[in-house]
């Protein structure tokens, strides 16, 4: 399945019911008088958060969504049938923007969470509304109301509790597939990531995060230099990032300011998350290599520095506890936080 986490739609409820001007027959009764029914309710526009869905692909084929007018209103005081509320389902971490990109709608970050987006209009009176003793017999009915319409722009970013970043190359993808079931693509070539993947790490009963690993950044990434930076948004709302530093590369300080610089230039608070430095292929380097690089970003970062070689799973685990244990903390601090 292709991945896709943008998609233009246009979505319109539907207008309500015409109200409707009619007069009782019957043989018996004399002077019957009005009983033209309303209109009913047009459909509802609502979107529905789906834990099982994880792309918008299916937007790009499918942009019109429109719900069905209501039914008319009859005579013997009969109301117009109600249309179906036309639900759209959307994965879960869906935020719907206006026309603009800049107003934000809604955010659909928990499965199951529901909005309505577009309402119904409401059907028209029939005459039998009018009907007063001063008024016997009126001949007013009014046409139903429109319903709402509007172009509105989907934006899906992954709910996952840890995220990976850092250049291309880095290891990121490897260190996914050691510490999940997840098999993104791997090669000696930068870019191989091309959309994000998620995985989920298990370390013990009851414990557990999902990670997630976005395309690499190079310098310029918030200018558009390389894939741009547009993938940062799936990590908005992760706990922890995890940093990871080929130290094999060369200079890591300059690779670790790199990274720091565009996730600053993006914004969203991703320079202020809590983050984990890793340097990895420590397979890669001598024993010297390895302390002087490691000094040296520990100077840089003012913080302690894991060391790993996701190939051969070396320091793997130490880095996923530190990963468990701050996410720990922040459903803990979460769940203090009143609603």
């Amino acid at each position: 399945m292709k991945f896709l986490d943008q998609a233009k739609i246009y979505v319109k409820s539907g207008d309500g019911g015409n109200g409707v001007t009619a007069f009782r027959r019957e043989k018996y009764i004399e002077f019957g008088g009005p009983d033209g029914g309303n209109g009913g309710r047009g459909g509802d526009i609502v979107f529905e958060a789906a834990s099982n869905l994880n792309t918008l692909i299916d937007f790009r084929y499918t942009q019109h969504f429109r719900a069905r007018k209501g039914g008319n209103g009859a005579g013997s005081d009969c109301t117009g049938a109600g249309a179906e509320t036309v639900v759209i389902t959307v994965p879960t971490g869906t935020q719907i923007f206006d026309e603009t990109r800049e107003v934000l709608l809604a955010d659909l970050d928990a499965p199951g969470k529901r909005i309505l987006l577009c309402r119904g209009g409401d059907g028209g009176f029939g005459n039998a509304t009018y009907k007063s003793s001063t008024n016997r017999a009126p001949r007013r009915s009014d046409a139903g109301w429109p319903g709402e319409e509007r172009w509105v722009w989907l934006r899906l970013k992954l709910i996952a509790d840890a995220g990976l970043v850092g250049l291309p190359n880095a290891g990121k993808s490897t260190f996914l597939s050691v510490a999940s079931a997840a098999r993104p693509k791997i090669a000696d070539y930068p870019f191989t990531t091309l959309h994000p993947q998620l995985g989920v790490v298990r370390l013990s009963v009851g414990e557990e995060l999902v990670l997630a690993d976005i395309p690499g950044l190079i310098e310029g990434a918030h200018e558009g230099a390389g894939l741009g930076d547009r993938f940062l948004g799936h990590v908005e709302r992760c706990a922890v990032l995890l940093h990871l530093i080929d130290g094999a590369a060369g200079n890591v300080v300059a690779a670790w300011r790199t990274v720091r610089e565009e996730l600053a230039a993006y914004g969203g608070g991703l320079d202020e998350k809590p983050e984990l430095v890793a340097l990895n292929k420590i397979d890669a380097m001598s024993p010297r290599e390895l302390a002087a690089r490691r000094h040296a970003l520990e100077k840089a970062t003012a913080a302690p520095v894991l060391v790993l070689s996701a190939a051969s799973r070396q320091g793997v685990p130490e880095a996923l506890r530190a990963l468990q244990d701050r996410v720990t903390l922040a459903r803990e601090v979460s769940a203090r936080v009143p609603a």
